[in-house]
């Protein structure tokens, strides 16, 4: 009990030090998270995969407290990918009901603005529902908002605002000849899921995997990277610190 006691203290005391010298004028304004590791963590913890997947939403309100805290204004998590979809039943069904809780949550919490990203027709019906109230009950609340990636996808965002923009100009008569001209990188920025949103300054990734998989492929082409060994449910304060640490450290050129 001692050693976890003295263990907490160690803990605490350099987490405090390391936000004691963090510059806030340098923290990143959108922050986007892919939550991994939630099944690994399960397993070396001698768990279920549904625990470690509970364990992961448990951890989401730390994280946005965190946020709050240090003056994140626009945070993504990535919750539901489109190839989890492909999961069987028997895995997918308890992670939806994971999901759904973890979202009434956010929306009951009274602080965050919740937004969904991604295809809802991909997902159940009472997936949909409890994405859409909670979009709707939060709409008013100047807080962090915080995006949802459930059912989402880097190439399905992209292909959507294409088609999206499609079903515009022809709805305005525009001809393809016409279009080709005039269409630009704006035009499909205006169709992603995150119209009129800032692009994420930082990506963070937990459980040492140091890829993308499609995470906001459009919007991350200038963002950084920080890549964290640790297992989502395990993350901490100082994880999170640690990388607006090392973000406040790079000098972001933009190709200059």
């Amino acid at each position: 009990m001692e050693s976890v006691s003295l263990r907490d203290l160690v803990y605490r005391l350099y987490a405090r030090r390391v936000e004691g010298r963090l510059d806030h004028d340098q923290v990143p304004k959108h922050i986007g998270v892919i939550l991994d590791g939630n099944r690994r963590w399960a397993k070396a913890s001698a768990r279920s995969p549904e625990q470690g997947h509970q364990a992961g939403a448990s951890k989401i309100q730390e994280l946005l407290g965190w946020c709050a805290e240090t003056d994140v204004e626009v945070v993504t998590l990535w919750l539901l990918s489109t190839d989890n979809l492909d999961r069987p039943e028997d895995q997918l069904t308890p992670l939806l009901g994971i999901i759904e809780d973890a979202v009434r949550d956010l929306a009951a919490d009274g602080r965050w603005r919740v937004h969904h990203v991604g295809t809802l027709d991909l997902l159940p019906g009472h997936t949909q529902a409890v994405l859409k109230e909670a979009e709707q009950a939060t709409h008013d609340i100047d807080g962090i908002l915080v995006n949802v990636a459930v059912g989402y996808g880097g190439r399905q965002e992209i292909a959507d605002a294409v088609r999206s923009l499609l079903h515009e100009h022809a709805a305005k008569g525009t001809s393809f000849e016409e279009l080709a001209e005039i269409v630009d990188v704006e035009h499909i920025s205006e169709h992603l899921y995150t119209r009129g949103q800032p692009d994420p300054d930082l990506v963070i990734r937990t459980s040492g995997e140091q890829r993308l998989s499609g995470f906001m492929l459009w919007q991350s082409a200038h963002s950084e990277y920080y890549f964290c060994e640790v297992f989502w449910p395990a993350f901490r304060k100082v994880d999170f610190l640690r990388a607006l640490r090392d973000y406040a450290a790079r000098h972001r050129r933009y190709g200059s």
